[in-house]
């Protein structure tokens, strides 16, 4: 099979970027942070991975629990947090099971597309405390024009990044957090508003650059007693 300029070109870039890695979730973490309240009662965390994003919400909230599938990544967040920290873990598939809640925040970072979508964001509307803020920085397979065009001005800027955030060197070893377990997302974004805004009136979703997309829906507040 013949190799053509545009294969090499890619296969250069895989190859930077494999040597200079960096975190696309962290990236959206002080995004995030920027739409939840400076203090709040209860967090939950799914998908929490290595507990990055749980360790920042543990300095807002009274309590935080990171649930993640993955036994060890959910063993490294345990040996990354301080004991002080008011942030459990536990192993749990969120497709089957969530803790009962209610929780005033509830976030999901590159996560759902390991879901059954619909289902998923059903359970974690029930566990929405009243008012309370649903924040998910999602994956969605590319689909139409929009994407394509993120998707390439995230392709060249995904090496240039790599490089600042490694300080111009190869890196030994990736961030922990970027040792969990992967999967390719089905849902397109447009499958994905579809479902989001019927499940969740007035939810707020914008495609995002480094293929990722974000979801901003707070619950309705419990009606005032007359």
């Amino acid at each position: 099979m013949t190799t053509t300029f545009t294969d090499r070109i890619l296969a250069a870039l895989h190859r930077f970027n494999a040597a200079h890695p960096w975190d696309h979730n962290a990236r959206y973490h002080p995004w995030l942070l920027r739409r939840l309240p400076r203090r709040f009662g209860t967090a939950l965390d799914v998908g929490c991975g290595s507990g990055e994003l749980a360790r920042l919400l543990g300095r807002r909230a009274r309590e935080v629990h990171g649930i993640d599938a993955d036994a060890e990544i959910v063993a490294r967040a345990r040996e990354l947090t301080n004991g002080t920290a008011a942030v459990g873990y536990s192993v749990a598939d969120a497709s089957r099971h969530l803790p009962a809640g209610p929780y005033d925040v509830i976030t999901c970072v590159a996560v759902l597309h390991h879901l059954p979508f619909p289902e998923t964001l059903t359970r974690l509307r029930g566990r929405l405390a009243p008012g309370g803020t649903l924040v998910v920085v999602g994956c969605a397979r590319a689909s139409g024009p929009a994407d394509h065009a993120l998707g390439l001005v995230a392709l060249a800027l995904n090496p240039l990044l790599g490089w600042v955030k490694n300080r111009g060197r190869p890196a030994s070893l990736p961030p922990v957090s970027m040792t969990a377990r992967t999967r390719a997302p089905e849902e397109t974004f447009a499958e994905i508003s579809g479902a989001a805004r019927r499940l969740l009136p007035g939810a707020r979703l914008r495609r995002r650059l480094f293929w990722r997309y974000t979801l901003v829906w707070r619950a309705p507040a419990e009606p005032s007693e007359r």
